[in-house]
């Protein structure tokens, strides 16, 4: 019934397999890869007809989690998976990004990639197995895909790289880079690192790309097996408009792409487009589309040709120069830190708000729950490029900002050093390109502003490239007509020492290493620069948060107490937050934090938690208030909530008939901790009365005061016998009345003759 089709091949120690012919026949490529008990479905269906309205490639990929995959039911009210996470937003982008260059620009059929996670063992991670699966769906279908395209993930532990690590592995690593490409060059980098130099990340990326080749001629062997029909592409002859637009418009297109503002040459572009169509307006055959796409073809020769040749960029820069930066710090009053970073035509304002660990952000995946303190969100409204447009959080805002979270996340001070929970939230006020190296470079301002410790600065920088044939010229800090018109948008970004985070995409079939090793020199250098600029403004995190920021204090409690602070159902927490105005989390481990917008709050909240945690202390004194009556007792309420039972026979010096004759409820009384009993606490009032009845006893006081040099000898003595004060030891003299008189006066005699014989031995010593 089926014809299968199989290949394997072992990788870093594990074997990945692709399969096709059996499930999901009807789509153009179906793909079932393998990595250990992960197990990814791959589709590709792409429509027969070209939609005549657009003029752009739609190619769509919708990477999917299911939960069963994992053996877990989702969360919700419908049990069902909804719309995509970010971490399936940001796969799905990863997926994309090296496969929609190897599409040739004539071809403009819609595309439907679908890489679905069906089975999951925790250890082999789906987003690589999913690239490869994705390349061979694509290499099979028939469609114009000059691929395949391979993937890995690489770390950096001990020193050494480390192919596709585990979960576990890369906690322990420097680095978590995925590079994609095709056999002679890399497409896609992607990273998180830790400080690693120029020659540390540029060695990954090569040997990410040496040890996918492997699994890019394994996916070749399986199209040869089972390739379906090639598709015709067909072109459009435009060599006549081609000709006409440049003979009429490439004087115009000259000038405006001279002049350096922005909005003036959009607005020059926007007229000559429109004179452009006018000339095709009564041609039938030629439409619109047709004009637009001749007419960016001819801009694109005209600003590639003067930087290649000319090495004139659009705004009158050299090619590794920096845009004029401008940086503020503390510019909005109320938040907790804020930053205005400029950079050319392209700003950013960014806050920093800080918060207790019951406002970190709850992630449910494949994984489990998990918890995350550090969150960055990036907005990029329409007015930003002059526009009206959607508002709302698309893929290039969750993608921009999860790149600008890697940037900075390696530099954040650890949660034990600094308890807060950080929300960072960037809003594009202006763009012409690098909004997202905007973001990091505001987020380490606004950062340090709030008085976070972190390791250090980051500054990020957008690298572009012009290429043709084997001339070819890096530019550093890229505009955004630089970017749509250039081959190549490459962030670096980090600190004065090493890279913490790399994106590389490219819109040719690839680069080569020396390209990309030129590119991070002049990446260092930009870095370096900004972090200059940035440190006119603020150098290191200041010394203190700011003053509306929350104030935070830990406390540990034993695990034994967490019930006690939470109370039945939250009631004792909720009590607490109430009373004192502060925010209250408690973890599993029994650390208790305490956020409050002042140190009265803080103080009030702490007090209640040490309160409630309190363990009562044998023989101490405490002040109670009596709230039940019992014919043998009262129950005193003495330290927070902890009762005690003050037995009738400690009630007074004398018999007690009846408890209500001593004491009533309300009543304030002073009780001493006289024995536990099974976990409850026994209770006297008539000791502590003889307590302070001794403790007015003059006598008593003089010999502690006079102890001096016995101190010590008699506090030994006495916490010997199990006393916790010198106060305790003598009171236990008078209450046993073991001759208290004569053995506190022989006590004061003692201590009268040992003080007086060091006086005289001072003073005959001969040394004065």
């Amino acid at each position: 019934m089926f014809k299968v089709f199989k290949k394997e091949i072992e990788i870093g120690g594990k074997k990945i397999t692709l399969e096709t012919g059996k499930i999901a026949r009807q789509a153009d490529g179906a793909i079932i890869a393998q990595c250990g008990e992960t197990v990814v479905m791959a589709t590709v269906v792409g429509a027969k007809k070209v939609n005549p309205e657009v003029d752009y490639f739609p190619l769509s990929v919708n990477y999917q989690e299911k939960y069963y995959a994992a053996g877990k039911i989702p969360g919700g009210y419908f049990k069902r998976e909804a719309r995509p996470t970010e971490s399936e937003t940001l796969i799905s982008r990863l997926i994309d990004r090296p496969i929609r260059p190897l599409f040739p620009d004539e071809f403009k059929n819609e595309v439907q990639l679908l890489p679905t996670v069906i089975s999951y063992d925790k250890e082999n991670e789906a987003d690589i197995l999913s690239i490869i699966a994705s390349s061979a769906a694509l290499s099979i279908s028939g469609m114009p895909f000059m691929g395949p395209v391979g993937a890995s993930r690489v770390g950096f532990i001990d020193g050494k790289y480390v192919l596709n690590p585990s979960k576990k592995e890369l906690e322990k690593s420097k680095l978590d880079l995925v590079v994609a490409g095709t056999k002679d060059a890399v497409l896609m980098v992607e990273s998180e690192a830790k400080g690693l130099t120029e020659e540390e990340m540029l060695n990954a990326v090569k040997f990410g790309h040496e040890n996918f080749i492997p699994i890019i001629k394994m996916i070749e062997e399986l199209a040869k097996e089972c390739k379906k029909t090639d598709w015709v592409v067909e072109k459009k002859d435009l060599s006549e408009v081609k000709k006409k637009l440049s003979d009429e418009f490439t004087d115009d297109l000259k000038k405006a792409f001279s002049t350096r503002d922005k909005q003036e040459r959009s607005n020059m572009i926007s007229e000559i487009t429109d004179k452009a169509k006018k000339l095709y307006e009564e041609n039938e055959t030629i439409t619109d589309l047709d004009v637009n796409s001749e007419l960016k073809n001819l801009e694109k020769s005209i600003v590639r040709t003067d930087i290649l040749k000319n090495k004139n960029r659009i705004d009158g820069r050299g090619l590794s120069d920096v845009r004029p930066i401008m940086c503020e710090v503390g510019i909005l009053p109320r938040v907790h830190g804020s930053a205005l970073f400029t950079r050319g035509e392209t700003q950013a304002i960014v806050t920093t708000t800080l918060g207790t660990s019951d406002d970190e952000q709850r992630i449910e995946s494949l994984e489990g729950l998990q918890r995350e303190r550090f969150m960055l969100h990036y907005n990029f409204p329409p007015f930003s490029v002059g526009e009206t447009g959607r508002i709302g959080t698309g893929r290039r805002e969750i993608g921009h900002g999860k790149l600008a979270w890697r940037a900075i996340n390696s530099s954040l001070p650890s949660k034990e050093s600094f308890p807060y929970t950080f929300r960072i939230v960037s809003e594009i006020t202006e763009s012409n390109g690098s909004s997202s190296m905007a973001t990091v470079c505001g987020t380490s301002l606004a950062l340090m502003d709030a008085g976070v410790p972190i390791k250090e600065p980051v500054a990020g920088i957008a690298m572009g490239l012009i290429k043709e044939g084997d001339e070819f010229s890096v530019l550093s800090d890229i505009l955004g007509d630089e970017d749509h018109l250039g081959d190549m948008d490459f962030k670096v970004a980090g600190t004065k020492n090493g890279i913490t985070s790399l994106q590389m995409d490219i819109k040719i079939t690839g680069i080569t290493f020396e390209i990309m090793e030129q590119a991070l020199k002049q990446a260092k250098d930009g870095r370096v620069h900004i972090l200059g600029e940035m440190n006119k403004a603020l150098g290191k995190s200041r010394d203190e948060v700011g003053k509306h920021t929350p104030k935070m204090e830990k406390i540990t409690v034993d695990k034994k107490d967490i019930a006690t602070v939470i109370g039945k159902g939250g009631a004792t927490i909720r009590e607490i937050v109430e009373k004192s105005g502060a925010k209250v989390d408690v973890n599993d481990e029994g650390v208790v934090t305490v956020a409050a917008p002042d140190d009265e709050s803080r103080n009030k909240a702490m007090q209640f938690i040490k309160d409630l945690t309190a363990k009562a202390e044998m023989n101490k004194i405490y002040n109670g208030k009596v709230i039940k009556i019992m014919e043998f007792g009262a129950f005193v309420n003495f330290l927070g909530k902890q009762d005690g039972l003050v037995h009738i026979s400690e009630l007074a010096n004398k018999r007690v008939a009846k408890v209500t004759d001593v004491v009533k409820e309300g009543d304030a009384v002073k009780v001493k901790v006289i024995g536990f009993d099974r976990g409850k606490v026994k209770l006297s009032i008539k000791q502590a009365a003889v307590w302070f009845k001794a403790m007015e006893n003059q006598e008593i006081i003089q010999i502690i005061k006079n102890l001096k040099g016995r101190r010590a000898y008699e506090e030994k003595k006495a916490s010997k016998l199990g006393f916790t004060s010198l106060y305790a030891y003598f009171e236990d003299k008078i209450l046993k009345k073991k001759k208290a008189e004569e053995d506190i006066k022989k006590e004061l005699e003692e201590t009268k003759i040992e003080n007086n014989i060091k006086s005289k031995q001072k003073k005959s010593c001969g040394c004065c």
